[in-house]
Order: C-alpha cells, then sequence, then structure tokens
C-alpha cells in the first residue's frame, strides 16, 4: 500500500523527456509498445526518417526510437507534437487517455485505485507528511532527499504521482478521511522556509475541508501509541477493508478482519492521544507564526 516504487536511480540516462517503462509492469508495457508502434507506423506512412522525425519534434533520434520501441513513456505535450508533425487528425492526441492511466508507477496506480474506491481513508504518519498533504515543492524536497539519488526525470514522475493521487479530495460523494500527523515533522523545515511554510498552510487548507479530520501528536505526549509506525486504513462502500502497519503483521496489507481490528484500537487510541480536532489546527497556526 505504499507508494514511490521502484524508479530508475542517478546515472542511468534518463535525462531525456518521457519516463522508462517497467518491465515488471505487463499492462503499462502493453499499452506504451501499442502507441509507439502506432507512432512508428504513422511516421513511415508519411515517410519521414527517425532522424527527420526528430528534428521536427524538436527531440534526439535515440529518444524517438526509444519511443516507439514501447521503452520510454511519452508525455502528453510529446504526443500532441506527433500528431502536429504527423498531420494526424488528433488520432495520435487520443492516445493519450491510454498513456494517462499507466505513466505512474504500478505501485502508486495500485494504491491510487484503492483510494479513489475507498469511503474511508484513515493515516498515522509517523516521519513524513502523507502524500496526500503534500505540496509539490515539499514532495521534491522529500523525494529529492532519497540515497542514492533518483534521477531528477524520477523525482518529477514521482511528484506527479503523488500529486495525481490527490484527486481523493475533489471526489462525490467525498471519503471520510483522517490523519494524524507528529509535531517534530511538521516542525522540520524540508525544502528551506518557505517551501515549509507552504506546506504548514497546505494542512491547514485541506483540515478545512468538511470530510477531512486533521490533528497533530504533540512531542509532550506521556503516552504513545504510534511507536511501532505508520498505520494506513482504507474502508470500502462493501464493507470491506484493508490496512497496513510498520510494526504488525510483518508491515503487509492485510483484510482479515480479526487483524483489522487490531489496527482500528491502535488507531483509534492514537487520536485520542493526539491534539484535539480543534486544538491542531490553532497548533499548526502557531508553528506558521514562528516562521
Amino acid at each position: 500500500m505504499s507508494v514511490d516504487g521502484g524508479a530508475v536511480r542517478l546515472g542511468e540516462g534518463t535525462d531525456e523527456p518521457g519516463w522508462e517503462v517497467d518491465p515488471d509492469d505487463e499492462w503499462g508495457v502493453a499499452v506504451i509498445t501499442t502507441v509507439g508502434r502506432q507512432l512508428r507506423l504513422r511516421r513511415e506512412a508519411v515517410g519521414m526518417r527517425a532522424a527527420e522525425f526528430g528534428v521536427a519534434m524538436g527531440y534526439g533520434e535515440d529518444l524517438v526510437y526509444k519511443i516507439e520501441g514501447g521503452k520510454r513513456i511519452p508525455r502528453q505535450e510529446y504526443l500532441d507534437k506527433a500528431d502536429e508533425v504527423l498531420r494526424a487528425g488528433g488520432l495520435i492526441s487520443a492516445t493519450w487517455e491510454d498513456v494517462r492511466k499507466v505513466r505512474y508507477p504500478k505501485s502508486v496506480r495500485a494504491l491510487g485505485k484503492l483510494e479513489a474506491k475507498a469511503v474511508e481513508i484513515a493515516l498515522y504518519e509517523c516521519h513524513i507528511v502523507p502524500g496526500l498533504l503534500q505540496t509539490p515543492e515539499h514532495a521534491r524536497a522529500v523525494i529529492g532527499a532519497a540515497q542514492p539519488p533518483y534521477s531528477p526525470d524520477d523525482v518529477e514522475r514521482m511528484v506527479a504521482a503523488r500529486l495525481a493521487r490527490q484527486s481523493v479530495f475533489k471526489r462525490s460523494p467525498a471519503p471520510a478521511l483522517s490523519f494524524v500527523l507528529e509535531e517534530g515533522v511538521l516542525r522540520r523545515p524540508i525544502g528551506g522556509t518557505m517551501a515549509w511554510r507552504q506546506q504548514l498552510e497546505r494542512l491547514l487548507e485541506v483540515g478545512r475541508l468538511h470530510n477531512v479530520v486533521l490533528q497533530v501528536m504533540p512531542m509532550n505526549c506521556k503516552t504513545h501509541s504510534g511507536l511501532d509506525g505508520r498505520i494506513e486504513l482504507l474502508k470500502f462502500p462493501d464493507g470491506t477493508a484493508v490496512g497496513r502497519s510498520d510494526g504488525a503483521f510483518n508491515g503487509r496489507p492485510i483484510s482479515d478482519p480479526k487483524h483489522l481490528r487490531i489496527l482500528e484500537l491502535r488507531y483509534g487510541t492514537i487520536r485520542a492521544q493526539a491534539l484535539s480536532p480543534g486544538e491542531s489546527p490553532a497548533f499548526i497556526e502557531q508553528l506558521l507564526g514562528e516562521t
């Protein structure tokens, strides 16, 4: 259930527009291979060589071959430009609808599908601001701090994937969302003062939504039931649920009702120990005033 699936690391030649295809993502490979073949057939039908097409597109010949060979995921601007250069009348641009569904890592898509179906999402996060709440600048700083480092291109892909999941806030009917964050996380100025302030302001903005409960676990709390790590719970319209905790069941996603009750008990206790939904925004406002 965690995000940020595998990505290419720095030094593996990912400085061109577009993203690498995960060879273990069978559906993604099939879609990108099909789109690449359509691009090649259309290019050959108008009598353009790859090098000539690359010049017209403003990209290198090597990238043209990679996309046509299903090795790179084209971005929307590439497909739109190709549609224009090849005079495809919108047929190439239309393939973006298929590419869009597989442009993010498989693990992120799987989590996004669960979140898109959930009627309740509950998350206790102890080390970072949850991805669903991160601003682009904060997400970029968090992902960019990984060691060994991700390539700049993969950082942008992962940031985009994280932001795409935030469409959960625009759903109708809206799901019930509950978050508990650690005070120490909110005091750490990841990305610098400006990015930090923007992140705190984002938390206040989301916390004002009618379907969101946002709480802060203070550092002076003498009893803390979340010391085993993060907890996430998703409940669905049919009454089923899935959960995961770093400190329970070997960190694996679980759906057994007996196991879920344990996670629900832990999460409920954490919420009771945290600052109230009324106190928490005031605390975040106080942090903003300290900057």
